[in-house]
């Protein structure tokens, strides 16, 4: 008999059929020819470079190794299970500590799994940890039908936690993942413990266009705010095709793996420490993560997500009886204003370090701030 509410153990393992056509479809790819001018691989200002998007398909192709890192993710415990009818995939790290808070990651786009690779054993002596994948995400593909948006997802997570036998549990999430772990706590806060919510300048971006700017700012403040505006607006061009064009962009992602590489790796290098060099996620973290969605055809169902929260017209949610923390990275002063108006968080942390990434940038940092604001609670 089908059982329902069933964890089944789950273990990547890609097809060598698969990895040959990724390998022969990087082989063939068809260039586009960049003006003479156009050969600076650092000039991130019309997006990604060409030369350094060729140098990156080239170490994909014959340079990095995907069955070493899917070892290394195989040593998480890992099951899927169906909720609502759609398929999630859980990463679920036990910690040797049977007392061990459970821990929820969150994360959003371009992420996945693979991002917390670097924070799970900094966390595991204090919790167990639970990261399931989005709809449409990773291994949470194919979408069983549409409108899985931020309420849907998010009664699934519980669901999810109900079935690992975790009646209570701490939340953090960075992203569109912050939605989720917000709506957590605001939907089931007799069972959240806390949340934990990492952001970074980029936020600043969207001042004016989901978030409230922030009243009294001085005449300087305003002028900082407006650049960071103008800066968000060149980074918005996924966003909106995402919110508004999923299908447009889908085939693309889904039949080029050069298109997928320049959709995403664009993202991570603007959006990783500033773009300092070298970089701070390296090649491998993020070949691993691309790869990812390159395998489970998730650039294509991941863009989904965004369409529907975009018009679900759910705004972000917040549980002011539940204890709340957030962590800035690359951080700006006008981002509590902006984000905090209140005062109302009880734990705030700035870091001039990191970015859009912690958990890959940063992830002492990040561990050591889940660390301290959950000390102590359960």
């Amino acid at each position: 008999m089908n059982n329902p509410t069933a964890l089944t153990p789950f273990r990547i393992d890609i097809p060598q059929i698969d990895l040959d056509d990724l390998h022969d479809r990087l082989a063939r790819t068809r260039w586009p020819i960049p003006a003479p001018d156009r050969a600076d691989r650092t000039d991130f200002s019309r997006g990604i470079p060409l030369r350094y998007l060729q140098e990156l398909a080239e170490y994909w192709r014959d340079g990095f190794d995907w069955r070493a890192q899917e070892a290394k993710l195989n040593e998480y415990a890992q099951f899927t299970t169906v909720v609502d009818g759609q398929t999630f995939h859980v990463a679920h790290v036990r910690s040797a500590n049977a007392a061990a808070t459970p821990l929820v990651l969150n994360h959003g786009w371009p992420g996945s799994f693979v991002e917390y690779q670097r924070l799970i054993p900094l966390l595991t002596d204090e919790f167990h940890v639970v990261i399931p994948s989005p709809p449409g995400f990773g291994f949470s593909a194919p979408l069983s039908s549409s409108g899985w948006e931020l309420a849907r997802t998010t009664d699934a997570y519980a669901e999810v936690m109900t079935r690992l036998g975790y009646e209570r549990f701490a939340v953090h999430g960075t992203d569109i993942g912050s939605g989720i772990a917000g709506r957590l706590a605001a939907v089931y806060p007799e069972r959240v413990i806390g949340t934990h919510v990492g952001v970074d300048r980029a936020v600043l971006g969207l001042v004016g266009v989901r978030f409230p700017s922030p009243d009294g700012l001085t005449d300087d403040e305003i002028a900082q705010l407006a650049t960071l505006q103008s800066e968000g607006a060149t980074e918005r061009g996924y966003l909106e095709m995402h919110n508004h064009r999923p299908d447009t962009i889908g085939p693309a992602l889904t039949d080029s793996p050069a298109g997928l590489l320049a959709w995403i790796g664009e993202k991570f290098k603007v959006r990783s420490d500033g773009g300092h060099q070298p970089p701070v996620v390296d090649s491998d973290q993020l070949l691993a993560n691309i790869s990812l969605y390159w395998f489970t055809r998730s650039g294509a169902s991941s863009a989904q997500f965004y369409y529907e929260a975009e018009h679900s017209g759910l705004a972000f949610a917040f549980a002011p009886g539940v204890p709340s923390a957030w962590v800035a990275f690359d951080t700006h002063p006008i981002i509590r204003r902006s984000m905090d108006p209140w005062n109302a968080v009880g734990h705030w942390t700035d870091h001039a370090a990191g970015g859009h990434f912690p958990a890959m940038e940063e992830p002492q940092l990040l561990a050591d701030d889940i660390l301290d604001f959950f000390h102590g609670m359960s």
